[in-house]
């Protein structure tokens, strides 16, 4: 067939076919010569999992099941050298309890490079420009949803605050929605230029022209994403990760490696980083007991066994019989928790099958029917005549 990039959904363009090079050879499939041939993997993320709402988590559950190793996470060293023209600051601490940013200046946001859109096409996402596809990639890779805006079009401050009644946001998606002050928004001095945590506004969004941007890594409270995102009937891929629960604790690393990632490809100069706020972490140890692997999950699986799976997922021992809870596991509460974990990995085939006790016999012969009673008389109303010959 000859197609559009378009129709072959692996761009916008629809001008015309594509025009292969003199030199493509015939005969081959399109998908093996233009590297489009990868392995799919459909993954159906349950609402309690927010780890794995980004590559990374995925990878971490395939290693600790023995399917391959998960490489440590390289978080670059930033060293700010000037102090942010935009300042933070927060008024909604119920649904912003912590804003961390900073800027960078003399940016080129031209196209992202060609292994970044190649990434991005693979998991569905259509390439924009260098500074949004960044984005973006940090979303999908550790899970951090992530914002950056037009410093030229902000008035001083970034202020995360509640939205008031009847407020009006033009969003990403081209949509005016109205606010109230149920939802957090983030906004300057003039406008709402972010609905918080789950889109962001048309007036402030980065451009060809962009040259100096303002980078947002927020904690938003997932109660209130969830409830904000209902009211609106908007969806999208901050709100499915933020109402689930994103990491409090990777705020800070999250930041430095987008920055990281914009003066790589962006090129510019990174300022201080300002953090505002304090994220909602929580020292939490769940207690452990071996015995309940087979208990209360039916699996056989060996005290050290159980040990290394759950060290792999992130856990911690304090001691011998408790476990600290990873920050990226809010899901996780209790020793029944822990058994999940083990079972997961272990396989859920390899849950022992036992039949059912039989806990009631079956009656020798049917019980005789019901008698109906009088409501007025009390009795018992007689018998319908039977109508067999």
């Amino acid at each position: 067939m000859m197609c559009s990039v378009r129709e072959l959904q692996i761009g916008d363009e629809h001008d015309g076919i594509i025009e292969l090079p003199a030199d493509a050879p015939v005969g081959t499939a399109f998908a093996d010569y233009a590297g489009l041939n990868d392995p799919v993997f459909d993954v159906n993320v349950t609402p309690n999992r927010q780890d794995c709402m980004g590559v990374r988590g995925i990878a971490r559950d395939l290693a600790a099941a023995g399917i391959g190793t998960l490489k440590p996470l390289a978080v670059p060293q930033i060293e700010g050298s000037f102090k942010s023209p935009i300042d933070i600051r927060i008024e909604d601490s119920a649904g912003c309890p912590a804003f961390f940013g900073r800027a960078v200046r003399g940016v080129r946001n031209g196209p992202s490079p060609d292994w970044m859109q190649r990434r991005l096409k693979s998991a569905g996402q259509r390439p924009i420009s260098a500074l949004v596809d960044i984005t973006n990639y940090v979303m999908l890779d550790v899970g951090r949803p992530a914002h950056a805006y037009d410093i030229a079009k902000l008035d001083r401050a970034l202020v995360a605050r509640p939205a008031r009644d009847g407020e009006k946001v033009l969003a990403l998606n081209e949509k005016e929605y109205t606010l109230d002050p149920s939802m957090t928004v983030i906004a300057d001095e003039r406008e709402v230029h972010d609905i918080g945590g789950i889109m962001g506004g048309e007036h402030s969004g980065v451009s060809e022209s962009t040259t100096d941007v303002m980078l947002e890594i927020a904690y938003f409270t997932p109660e209130r994403i969830a409830q904000t995102g209902q009211k609106l009937g908007l969806t999208s891929d901050a709100r499915s990760r933020f109402e689930r629960g994103v990491d409090p604790a990777f705020l800070g690393d999250g930041l430095d490696i987008l920055t990281g990632l914009i003066l790589d490809i962006c090129g510019g100069e990174a300022s201080e980083a300002i953090h505002v706020g304090t994220p909602p972490l929580e020292d939490r140890t769940v207690r452990f007991v071996p015995e309940r692997a087979f208990a209360l999950g039916g699996v056989e699986v060996a005290e050290n066994r159980q040990r290394n799976i759950l060290e792999s997922l992130g856990f911690e021992f304090a001691d011998p019989a408790s476990v600290r809870v990873p920050s990226w596991r809010r899901d996780v509460i209790g020793t029944a928790d822990l058994v999940e974990e083990v079972a997961r990995i272990t396989g859920y085939d390899k849950v022992i099958a036992e039949p059912l006790p039989a806990l009631l016999a079956l009656p020798s012969r049917p019980p005789p029917a019901p008698r109906c009673w009088s409501v007025l008389s009390g009795g018992p109303l007689p018998r319908a005549a039977s109508t067999k010959p």
